[in-house]
């Protein structure tokens, strides 16, 4: 596909996303794209979001405090409903959860109304410390007013992005629209909306069933595209973080890499990564997919991608190292692949 073709196409799916078209069972999917739809619901992605009472989390554990300076936080199950509750000893805010975002493999975050208005909490949970700690984002300084140890608010700008990014079908012309919210990131999040597509294969008119071929997509066009939630490169570039905060962003760090280009299939986002199954956690999974440039005996490489002169086995764990990202209790794997020296500064 000429590169002005993929532009479009993805312009067209992200208007189409932002549309917020009516909502396809993802189980109908299955009937002809098995392998992907399959698995696909089992993925941390899949699972991104749920209401408060279906998580996990706050089913294991019914009652979670933490104390900061003058604050007590609680956050209680009852079975009946999940309550966030802080205090100074004086004045007291309690209101109940409503969403939780993120499976909770690293942390848990949730969020609340008040007054109409959404808010995070200022305490997220995380499974490496099985308890409650600062929600990223959220200033180390202590809090000023009750309302500000509590939370912070989502304008509406932000709340869109979170929901968007995190469910399917939860935003209807750029606003945040929770009627046909389906939660976490499901087929149509992605590939747009599917009920043309079910009708046309029905009727065998494949030319009205086509939907857009995202493996198609350029490298560029792909990191955009996974860029609307993991950030894009000109996003970070524009307006931060220029520090160690953007090693969760991994188009950014992706793009930054000396090997990277715009057009070759093999730096792709779904080189690497298939987005219809769980993230593969083993660093000798991706040697293939280094080799397939660094391997030093395929004629197309392109004389910049030399073969390692040192091994050839866990090559990310050298070439693109994890960093804790402060108060995350978690260790992230830096995109920016280069020659990683001990004791280097961050590339920000």
């Amino acid at each position: 596909m000429a590169r002005s073709g993929a532009v479009l196409l993805v312009f067209l799916l992200f208007a189409a996303l932002a549309a917020g078209a009516p909502a396809t069972d993802s189980s109908l999917c299955i009937s002809c794209h098995r392998a992907q739809a399959g698995e696909q619901p089992h993925t941390s992605m899949a699972r991104a979001l749920s209401r408060v009472g279906e998580s996990e989390i706050l089913r294991s554990n019914p009652k979670l405090t933490f104390r900061e300076g003058d604050y007590s936080y609680q956050i209680a199950n009852d079975g009946a409903a999940i309550t966030y509750t802080v205090t100074d000893g004086n004045e007291t805010l309690r209101v109940p959860l409503q969403w939780s975002f993120g499976l909770g493999t690293a942390g848990q975050t949730y969020v609340y109304q008040r007054r109409g208005q959404w808010y995070e909490t200022r305490l997220s949970y995380y499974q490496a410390i099985r308890g409650l700690d600062l929600t990223p984002g959220h200033k180390p300084a202590l809090p000023r007013s009750l309302e500000d140890a509590a939370g912070r608010f989502l304008d509406a700008s932000e709340t869109p992005r979170c929901f968007g990014c995190h469910a399917t079908n939860a935003v209807v012309e750029g606003r945040l629209s929770l009627a046909g919210i389906t939660p976490g990131v499901q087929c149509e999040r992605c590939h747009g909306p599917a009920a043309k597509h079910v009708e046309a294969m029905k009727t065998g008119d494949l030319k009205a069933a086509a939907m857009p071929k995202l493996g198609k997509l350029p490298a560029e066009d792909l990191s955009n595209f996974c860029g609307q939630c993991h950030r894009t490169w000109a996003e970070v570039a524009m307006n931060g973080p220029h520090d160690i905060n953007n090693v969760r962003f991994q188009p950014y760090g992706l793009t930054n890499s000396r090997c990277y280009d715009p057009a070759d299939p093999r730096i792709r986002c779904v080189a690497c990564h298939d987005p219809h199954r769980e993230v593969v956690k083993s660093a000798a999974a991706y040697d293939p997919k280094c080799l397939a440039c660094h391997g030093g005996s395929d004629a197309n490489s392109p004389a910049k991608a030399k073969p390692c002169p040192s091994a050839n086995k866990n090559c990310v764990t050298c070439h693109m190292p994890k960093y804790e990202l402060p108060g995350a209790h978690k260790l992230f794997t830096h995109h920016q692949i280069r020659i990683a020296k001990p004791g280097e500064p961050y590339p920000n």
